[in-house]
């Protein structure tokens, strides 16, 4: 093979891999996500963020119900939930139904919800915390995320904590 070929597949590899990087990434980007606190945010919430304290891998999964209110004059659409780690899930409960339970972008498809929350209304985000999913490595110090996008254009940010013995 010649010098040319060998850097036209160089230069082919790394753009594919960048591309498939890329578009692999929770629309909105994790970079961008704010919190609910935001003054001009119509979601609001009265606790982002929880501390489980200890929590013990022979004793399994932990859960924590945060909940959200559309403060704002207008229909809220509920987009996408997803978590920082394969190790949570969330689901959104509102006007009696259940979405989800959604993971980690890239673990599975994350679809859209498109659930609508009108002003007023409040919804549920239901974190699951499986302490046992990084198996006996998986001990210590965790803090995770769970992302809830809507068409507010402000992302909420659910935050928990927790310190995983065996």
């Amino acid at each position: 093979m010649n010098t040319k070929a060998i850097v036209g597949i160089f230069v082919g590899t790394v753009l594919l891999i960048g591309g498939l990087v890329w578009f692999g990434q929770p629309s909105g980007g994790q970079n961008n996500v704010t919190t609910s606190n935001e003054p001009n945010s119509v979601l609001k919430t009265e606790e982002s963020s929880y501390d489980f304290g200890t929590v013990s891998m022979a004793n399994g999964n932990v859960s924590r119900i945060f909940k959200v209110r559309n403060i704002g004059p207008e229909t809220v659409m509920m987009d996408k939930l997803y978590t920082s780690c394969m190790c949570t899930s969330a689901s959104l409960m509102m006007g009696g139904q259940k979405f989800g339970p959604f993971g980690m972008p890239g673990h599975g498809a994350a679809p859209s919800i498109k659930a609508n929350l009108a002003p007023g209304q409040e919804a549920e985000i239901e974190v699951v915390f499986d302490p046992t999913a990084h198996g006996p490595a998986g001990v210590g110090k965790i803090e995770r995320v769970v992302i809830l996008e809507n068409s507010a254009g402000s992302p909420v940010e659910f935050n928990f904590s927790a310190n995983v013995t065996p």
